[in-house]
Order: structure tokens, then sequence, then C-alpha cells
């Protein structure tokens, strides 16, 4: 473990030196160096993660594919949702527009007493033990996003941007990134949230949204996966992700002969929410994807990255 975290400071330090911090200084952002140096952590972090995705999930894509892909265009625009994200482009957006506002926000709500919930009040000295506290914050992290993504189907405004990651025909593992910005804004802000609640640390929040984020990348590839009757029920797998992508049943359902915003298979990383809260579907199939009123009515989700943001800000304000 020390070797891997020496190997990660060294390639942080060696980057940062090399590139973002002549960049910083050129662009007259000197000041700004100690954010440069924890924003140069995340694009190491994104390049090891494409690495991997090259390296691993690549070759299982070709060996066992789920579905015959025939639309390398679409494909193509999700690899650069991968980049702007995995390289820090997104993250760096959200500095210069709202970090400020959200580190005030909690410095005025700390100013008038406002709590925190961190977990060593609740199980003392368990952030002092690395692994316990990783595996603790993960689950935490986990159940928040099981509830955000359920909210992501059933509210109409939510889904309107939402809809766009499930628009995808041709999932891949570059899909999981296929999110309208101002989603990810959203989505981004609950977890930075959390993560201040209850206490994660800076390391830490990167090394649970780096697992997180590869997982992810794993169950959204065109991969005949699944892990077994019991695997299924630990670990989020391909075919139960793409059961919630499924066309008409993944994020719809039936209420007394009607069609609403609903769904199976919300689970992030882990399928235990689903099962605790009976939104789990473990049946061994691999159907089609993508959104019922694409497939069925012709509705357009636009093949290009500005054509796919405008769409979604158009659904949202209900002019689609």
């Amino acid at each position: 473990m020390d070797f891997l975290l020496d190997g990660f400071s060294w390639l942080q330090q060696t980057l940062y030196e090399a590139v973002v911090q002549p960049i910083a200084f050129a662009a007259g952002q000197g000041h700004l160096l100690e954010k440069a140096y924890e924003g140069t952590g995340w694009v190491v972090v994104g390049l090891l993660q494409i690495a991997v995705m090259l390296a691993v999930i690549g070759p299982l894509q070709r060996l066992w594919p789920a579905e015959k892909q025939h639309d390398a265009k679409a494909v193509r625009v999700d690899v650069l949702y991968t980049l702007i994200h995995r390289l820090g482009l997104f993250k760096l957006g959200m500095f210069f527009t709202l970090d400020y506002a959200f580190e005030q926000g909690w410095g005025v709500l700390r100013s008038m007493g406002w709590p925190t919930l961190h977990l060593d009040g609740l199980w003392p000295g368990v952030t002092d033990l690395a692994l316990p506290s990783f595996v603790l914050y993960l689950v935490v992290f986990d159940f928040v996003h099981y509830w955000v993504h359920r909210a992501q189907h059933q509210s109409n405004g939510w889904w309107a941007l939402h809809s766009l990651h499930h628009s995808q025909q041709h999932m891949s593992m570059w899909t999981d990134n296929r999110n309208h910005l101002l989603d990810d804004v959203v989505t981004s802000l609950i977890l930075s949230t959390v993560a201040v609640l209850i206490g994660v640390g800076p390391g830490q929040f990167v090394a649970l949204v780096a697992v997180s984020q590869l997982s992810e990348n794993f169950q959204h590839a065109n991969v005949r996966i699944w892990f077994g009757r019991v695997g299924e029920r630990l670990w989020v797998s391909p075919r139960f992700h793409r059961r919630h992508h499924s066309i008409g049943i993944g994020h719809e359902s039936e209420v007394q002969g009607r069609t609403v915003l609903g769904g199976c298979n919300f689970g992030v990383l882990l399928p235990w929410w689903d099962m605790l809260f009976g939104t789990a579907d473990f049946q061994l199939r691999y159907d089609p994807t993508g959104v019922r009123d694409q497939v069925e009515q012709g509705r357009d989700y636009g093949r290009g990255f500005w054509a796919q943001q405008w769409r979604g800000l158009l659904r949202l304000v209900g002019r689609a």
C-alpha cells in the first residue's frame, strides 16, 4: 500500500512541477498553487482510471460483448464526456464558479453553530483506522447516492436532465459520464455536502470517488458478465446495471395501469439498498437500452455534446 501511495505522490508531484505549476504562473494564478496541486491529484487519478479502462475493461468488451455495437460516433461522444470529467475540466469549472460560494456558505453555517455528523462521534477512533473508515464512508456515500439516483428518476424536472444518460443505446465503458452538466453539478454539490457533514478528509474523498467511478465504468461496459447468485447481491454488476438502462423497464414503473417514472436497480455500487427498499431486479437478461420516447416516438436527444446539453435544457423547461 505504501508503495502505491508513494508512486501516486511521485506522479502527482511530477505532473504538477512539469505542467501545472508553469501554467498557473503563466496565467498569473500563483496564489492558487495549493488548489492547483490538489487538482493535479484528480488529473492523475483520472489518467490512471483511463489506463485501467483501456487495459482491462476494453479487452473484456471485445471478448464478451453484450451486443454488437454499430454506432461509433455515439460512443465517441461518451469518450468526450469521460475526458471532460477525468482530466479535471469539470472540477476546474466548478472551482471557478461554485466552490467559493460553497465554502463561504459552510463558513456561515458553522458560525451559526450548524453541527457536523462526524463518524467519530458515533464510533470513536474509527477515522484513525484507514480501511474500516474507508469502507464505512463508502457505504454511507452509496446509501446517499442510491436516494439521489431514485430522485433523478422520480422527479420530472430532474429526469429531464438525467434522461440524457439513459439515451445511450450503445452502452460502453465510456457511458458513465454521459450526463447533463447541470445534473452533474447538482449531484456533485450533494455528495460534497455529505463529505463535509461526515468529516471525510480530502485524500479519502479522492479515493472514494476514484473507486466509485472505476466501478461505474465497468458497470456500464458492453459486456455479458454477471457475478453469480451470491456476487450479484454483493456488488453491482454490468448485468444488474444494464437492467436499469433497459428500455421501458429500468426507468419506468406501472402504477394502476399508468406508466410513471420509477424503475429498478438504482444502486451505484451496492445492490443492498435495492434489495432493502424493493427496487432490485435480478433477472438474467441483456435487453436493449435507451429511453421509451426515444425509441417509440423518435424523440431527439442530440448526437453531439452541445446538442445534448441544449436539448436537456429544453426538456427541463418543457419546450422540447
